[in-house]
This record gives C-alpha cells, sequence and structure tokens, in this order.
C-alpha cells in the first residue's frame, strides 16, 4: 500500500500502481496509463484475495469513489495510515525522530461526518450491471461526482458517511423532485434548475439544510422549501441559494435563510462554534475534538502563556486552548472565516484572542511580533500544501520554544520539518486518524526549540 491508497506491483522492473485491490491480492492487471519510470493498471480478473480483505458494507462500493478503504478492515487501514506518516516523515524529513505514538483511529468507522454535498444530473451515472439489464433506468440523479469526472453524478440510494436524517432528506428532495417535474442541473450544457443539496449535522442535534438552484423561481423554492420544513421538522436552518455561475461556489453569493436560524452549533467542552452556511468545521467533529484535545496536550500549557494559532480558520483549535493560556493571536487567510473566529469567541464569553485576516506570510510580520510579542508555544494548521517558505523562515526567526504541527498531508509536513530542524527537535509524533474508510491521515508533531 503506497500513496493515495492505491498498491504497488513491480514487472519487469516497472512499478505499477493499483487502485482498488489489496495487499496480497493476485491479480491480472490491464495497464490504464505508462510512463517511463510507472504504469499505472486496474485489475480485471482476481486469482486470489487478500486476507486483510473484508467484505465492504455500501452497495456503491467501487463506483462511487467516495470511500476507497471499504474492501479493507480498519485496523488494516489504520496500520497502513501509520506507516504512511512514518514513511513521509523519515524519507521525506530525514531528521531525527522519536518513537512514534500509536495511531488513534475514530471511534466511528462510519456516520463519522457532519457535512455531505449532494450533487443534481438529469443524465445520472448508469451502471455496467444497469447497462447491461438492458431495462430503462431513471436518469434524474442526485448524488456523487463519479472520480475524475465533473459531469457524470451516481444517484446514491444509501450513504454510511453521514447519520440520519441524512439519507433520508436526499432521497425526499430527489422523489419531491421528480414527482413535481423539476429540472435537474445538465452540467455541460448549463440547462435546468436544480443543481446542489448540502446537509450539515451538530453534535447539538441542530440540523442545516441548504439547496441550491440555477436561477430564481419563487414559486418552486416555495414549494421545495415548504415540503423539507413539513417533511423534516427538525430542521432548524433552512436556505436556499440561487448561482448561476459556471459553477457551486457560493462564498461570494447571498445565502437566503428560509425557516429557523441562519447557522447551527457545534460544542466541545461547553464552548459552542457557531456554524454558517459558509462556514468551515472540521467535518468529524467527534474525532476532531480528539484531535484537538491532543493539540493541546503537545501544546504544554500552563495558563502564562502567549499562543500563536496559524492557519486558524473559524479560530477552533484558537478558542479551544484560549481558557488555557494568557493570550491566543489567531491568522487566517480567509475574512470570512475570521469573523466567524470573532464570533465564537463571543458568544463564549472569550476575551483573550486577537484575530487578523491575511495572507499569512504578510500577516506574520515583525510589526505583528512586536505588538503582541514573541509566542511561547506556536499551533500551525496549515493546508495541504504545507506552510510557506517565508512562514517557516519567521518561525525560525521568532523561536518559539515550542511548535504544535497539525498536518493533514504528512508529505509536506515532513518537507517543512526538515527545514524548522535547523531550531528544532521532533520530540513526539501522533497520527490521528480522521476519515475512515478513506487513505487520508492526520498528523500531529511537536517541535521542541534547540
Amino acid at each position: 500500500m503506497v500513496a493515495e491508497g492505491k498498491c504497488l506491483a513491480r514487472h519487469d522492473n516497472m512499478v505499477v500502481f493499483v487502485g482498488g485491490v489489496a495487499p496480497g491480492d493476485v491479480v491480472d492487471l490491464r495497464v490504464t496509463r505508462k510512463k517511463k519510470s510507472f504504469m499505472e493498471a486496474e485489475a480485471i480478473n482476481f486469482h486470489a484475495y487478500s486476507d486483510v480483505r473484508v467484505q465492504p458494507f455500501c452497495e456503491h462500493f467501487g463506483t462511487c469513489g467516495g470511500c476507497k478503504w471499504q474492501h479493507i478492515g480498519y485496523d488494516t487501514q489504520l496500520f497502513y495510515k501509520q506507516k504512511q506518516v512514518q514513511d513521509n516523515l523519515e524519507r521525506i524529513g530525514k531528521v531525527a525522530l522519536p518513537p512514534f505514538d500509536p495511531i488513534l483511529g475514530s471511534a466511528k468507522d462510519r456516520f463519522y461526518r457532519n457535512k455531505l454535498e449532494f450533487t443534481f444530473s438529469n443524465y445520472g451515472w448508469l451502471t455496467n450491471e444497469q447497462i447491461k439489464s438492458g431495462e430503462e433506468h431513471e436518469r434524474r440523479a442526485l448524488g456523487f461526482h463519479m472520480p475524475g469526472r465533473f459531469d457524470k453524478i451516481l444517484d446514491i440510494q444509501n450513504c454510511y458517511l453521514q447519520p440520519e436524517p441524512s439519507n433520508s432528506i436526499r432521497l425526499a428532495v430527489r422523489d419531491y423532485a421528480r414527482a413535481n417535474n423539476l429540472v435537474f442541473f445538465d452540467k455541460l450544457r448549463m440547462t435546468g434548475w436544480l443543481r446542489n443539496l448540502i446537509i450539515r449535522t451538530a453534535n447539538t442535534g441542530e440540523l442545516m439544510v441548504i439547496v441550491q438552484v440555477y436561477y430564481d423561481d419563487q414559486e418552486a423554492i416555495t414549494g421545495i422549501m415548504d415540503h423539507l420544513a413539513t417533511t423534516f421538522p427538525e430542521i432548524t436552518s433552512l436556505h436556499y441559494i440561487v448561482n448561476g455561475k459556471g459553477n457551486e461556489t457560493f462564498h461570494d453569493l447571498p445565502v437566503i435563510c428560509y425557516k429557523g436560524l441562519p447557522y447551527i452549533h457545534e460544542e466541545m467542552e461547553g464552548i459552542r462554534f457557531r456554524v454558517g452556511p459558509k462556514s468551515f468545521y472540521q467535518t468529524n467533529a467527534d474525532q476532531a475534538y480528539e484531535l484537538y484535545k491532543l493539540t493541546r496536550e503537545f501544546a504544554g500549557l500552563t495558563g502564562n502563556e502567549l499562543v500563536y494559532d496559524l492557519y486558524t480558520g473559524a479560530g477552533t483549535i484558537a478558542n479551544f486552548v484560549a481558557r488555557q493560556c494568557r493570550e491566543v493571536i489567531g491568522i487566517e487567510y480567509v475574512p470570512s472565516a475570521i469573523e466567524d473566529a470573532k464570533i465564537n469567541s463571543q458568544i463564549n464569553d472569550i476575551t483573550n484572542t486577537t484575530f487578523y485576516a491575511g495572507d499569512m506570510k504578510d500577516i506574520l510580520s515583525d510589526e505583528l511580533i512586536e505588538r503582541h510579542g514573541r509566542p511561547d508555544v506556536v499551533i500551525t494548521d496549515p493546508p495541504r500544501a504545507g506552510m510557506d517558505e517565508k512562514v517557516v523562515a519567521k518561525l525560525l526567526q521568532v523561536h518559539a520554544n515550542r511548535i504544535v504541527y497539525v498536518s493533514c498531508n504528512p508529505a509536506t509536513q515532513a518537507r517543512d520539518l526538515e527545514l524548522l530542524s535547523e531550531k528544532y527537535d521532533v520530540t513526539r509524533v501522533q497520527p490521528v486518524d480522521m476519515f475512515p474508510q478513506t487513505h487520508h491521515v492526520e498528523n500531529i508533531v511537536l517541535l521542541t526549540a534547540k
């Protein structure tokens, strides 16, 4: 098992990458792509199955690209995630490493997500079995994109990622739209009306639903909104968006609250986090709590520290640790996320946080450090690309006592650790699984000043 959840085989001294198989499978392969140094292939016939295989629990497995590791037992998934972290840090980081803490698995390996986004299509994807049947099939679909295809949508009957009433809401919306002849969107021709459905569930029991349409038709909007409100009275935040753009992003569009409050709340240790339609919040809330507790533990807070929280997002970590330190300075690129961070401080009566919006390499400046002081602890949780070299250089200059580096990409984390090794030792490594049934893994590293 190697990068991106694929397996590796060798043929005539050539590396072959294969998806949808498990270590130990004996297969015939069809080459789908050939380069000078490697090939990509797909399995077309199985001679023997690996001992680590299990029976996938979802009827859409193998067609939908959402849960690519359902054919591998969860303990085995955790083993390879830990190995992925270790391989990246050892091979790319090339720094002295302590013994790794065992990966922290998720208590739930299904129904763990608090947000799913579904797409409408007037020409849904048919499986090979459906095509071979020769029967007519309903093509108006509401589901997920096929892997690598922006215009092909697989109609989903049951999804095991988000708890009820997520499945029931999706099916009710789809069936209502079909029964009332509402036109599903055509991504290629940019025609139709229904575009997108977002469902957010929270650990407080609050529930948000957002329907995105292509143009303003108040009669149709009222019909589908009232149907949702009547059928699912548990919806506490019901919205719609009119989006006539070429894509489904809506950060620059108004979101109309049709019923209920314009937000929902997640909660950790009595701290409430307000989540609006445009807010970012960790999609596995239960495991995010475990991740943040470990981050706080790594930070070694005593109540007197000045903490810089880089890439703070909606200030979740900043507000989570604020009560255990003197002050937190949060920095984030997205202005709307910083507004959420400030609101989350206000509604929890947290007064020792300050937030800045802007490019990290510009905001984390000598002026900022002069204004607030040299941090005792830096917490950094960058995007998959890792930290900009100028940010790393500034951290070396600031030389905080401890850096807690949270990463969703151990490869870029390892690259940054090598740069930071000039003034820091890696003293603890803790992988965390946030996304069961996928190859994705988070990792927390504690760096201590030399």
